[in-house]
């Protein structure tokens, strides 16, 4: 069964270009590839440079030995690939959804007062965070210990342990990444801390 019709040389050319270079990165040879997916040396490389029509039963099997999915083996590349950011100017921050993952949001903010004082300002929730600082030096408060997270060094960590953020010595701009969980986590953190320093946590 033929996978690609008369006229998609397009896609066809993308599928041939994607093998070759999954291939390459496994560092595996023409003949290794091709022991692994049942298929003769000469029948890959006739794949590969064009010469062979592709067929859905081998790219089956080509998508299982090079550890992939046939949807991601033969799925074209997006148009939108430049994401412009959603600002919020309340708090001083942008964001950027992850098309690949709806549930994921990357925020950058620029953190400028202390980390809080009162434990009861350190908010706990479900999910899963990653950060970066940027520029300058972020003070993490993560339960009863203070971690310093200087430029350009990522800290990741449970949520459901009590945590805020603050910075050190001058604003510091923090890349956070939160999935669906940390996110509603820290809008509800945010709701229901209205009047506080929205610089003194991360939100």
């Amino acid at each position: 069964m033929l996978l690609m019709e008369q006229g998609n040389d397009e896609l066809d050319g993308l599928v041939r270009k994607r093998i070759r270079a999954l291939r390459l990165a496994q560092g595996w040879s023409l003949e290794e590839l091709a022991g692994r997916a049942n298929l003769s040396q000469s029948s890959l490389s006739r794949i590969e440079n064009g010469r062979r029509r592709l067929a859905l039963d081998q790219l089956v099997t080509l998508a299982r030995a090079l550890d992939t999915t046939l949807d991601q083996l033969v799925e074209t590349a997006s148009d939108d690939v430049i994401i412009s950011p959603v600002i919020d100017s309340a708090r001083g921050r942008m964001q950027w959804p992850v098309k690949g993952d709806p549930g994921v949001t990357v925020v950058r903010q620029r953190v400028t007062g202390p980390p809080p004082d009162n434990p009861a300002r350190m908010r706990a929730h479900p999910g899963r965070e990653w950060l970066v600082v940027l520029s300058g030096t972020a003070i993490l408060m993560l339960g009863h210990r203070r971690f310093r997270v200087e430029t350009h060094q990522a800290a990741e960590f449970p949520t459901m342990l009590p945590h805020a953020m603050g910075a050190e010595g001058g604003p510091c701009d923090v890349l956070g990444i939160f999935d669906r969980d940390a996110r509603r986590g820290h809008q509800r953190a945010a709701r229901g801390a209205e009047g506080e320093d929205p610089d003194a946590t991360l939100t």
